[in-house]
């Protein structure tokens, strides 16, 4: 399984997980913290609310991980990666894919739209080009554009998510894809990680446990909605960018705004998002159907640490084997 994913990810991490780029969340402490603790980390590039922010973030990170393995250079230190919109309403995708390649970046996840433009690019210095898609037609055209890697995010999954069962999902890609496949959707413990391997991934994506984190750019308030919340507080819906998402009920009520009212939009449009307008994603937030399992807002060490535990817990259980096994 380990083998179509290249020894710059193997060599430096602690499990096969990335903690997923999220908007208004991910920021460079959250993706420096991640990456210490021995899992990828990546952001949104428009997080960074400008380019020139932006190109601020790459080289904080770049420093901030390179000075932390040169202190130990035993010490496993994740790579980390960004997401690119690569959407045509993105007008910041040329600039910011010209600064991917300044810095190297070894992980690009593209989402949104096509992964061509950045493909050639980030294959030009070894870089590594992942795909988020949500259904089989996106997949194979992705699949075709050259990436590495396909981010299958299922049913469950938070942010803009898709609707299809991991099973089967998974195993349809199988068929005619042979790169790295990163299972996405409800991710919230280490037996999850060893499940997503036996279905066949090489990586797993974490996104709500990341949120409820200390390293995490989530209002205070937001986290402690994640630690109260359950799945039945969770509303699939595309009113908010025209593209489906998992969003949290209580954070709409707060806003002002009827759940059970809400118009989908007819068209997907990410300008908002580049030009600044965010003042909705600011207030009404969202989270996968793993916030059931968030108990508490932890450090991203303690976090990683306790999904080492229960990920090696449950590989000695399979050593052990069980009845079926033993007939």
């Amino acid at each position: 399984m380990t083998q179509r994913i290249p020894s710059s990810i193997t060599e430096h991490t602690t499990l096969p997980v990335i903690a997923a780029p999220m908007f208004l969340v991910s920021g460079v402490e959250l993706v420096t913290a991640a990456c210490k603790a021995g899992v990828i980390g990546t952001f949104p590039v428009l997080n960074a609310r400008t380019s020139e922010a932006l190109d601020d973030w790459m080289q904080q990170i770049t420093g901030e991980l390179a000075a932390a393995q040169t202190s130990d250079p035993s010490a496993r230190i994740a790579p980390w990666g960004i997401n690119l919109i690569t959407h045509r309403t993105n007008h910041r995708l040329q600039p910011d894919l010209d600064l991917t390649v300044k810095y190297k970046t070894p992980l690009v996840i593209t989402s949104l739209g096509s992964p061509a433009p950045a493909v050639e690019a980030v294959h030009s210095y070894g870089g590594l080009v992942f795909s988020d898609v949500i259904n089989l037609s996106f997949a194979k055209k992705a699949a075709q554009a050259g990436i590495d890697g396909l981010v299958l995010v299922c049913a469950g999954a938070g942010g803009h998510a898709g609707t299809l069962s991991p099973f089967a999902f998974l195993k349809a890609v199988r068929e005619f894809f042979d790169g790295i496949i990163v299972l996405a959707g409800a991710m919230s413990s280490g037996r999850d990680i060893r499940a997503a391997q036996v279905l066949g991934a090489d990586l797993v994506y974490f996104g709500t446990s990341f949120i409820a984190t200390t390293e995490s750019l989530a209002d205070k308030t937001y986290q402690q909605m994640l630690v109260d919340a359950t799945m039945d507080d969770l509303i699939y819906t595309n009113a908010f960018s025209g593209a489906y998402a998992n969003m949290l009920k209580p954070s709409i009520v707060a806003a002002g705004i009827d759940p059970e009212a809400l118009k989908p939009k007819d068209t997907v449009d990410f300008s908002h998002l580049v030009s600044g307008e965010t003042k909705a994603w600011k207030h009404i937030w969202s989270a996968g159907q793993g916030v059931n399992f968030v108990r508490q807002v932890e450090p991203v060490a303690d976090l990683v640490t306790r999904l080492r535990r229960e990920y090696v817990a449950v590989v000695a259980e399979e050593q052990r084997g069980d009845a079926w096994t033993k007939l």
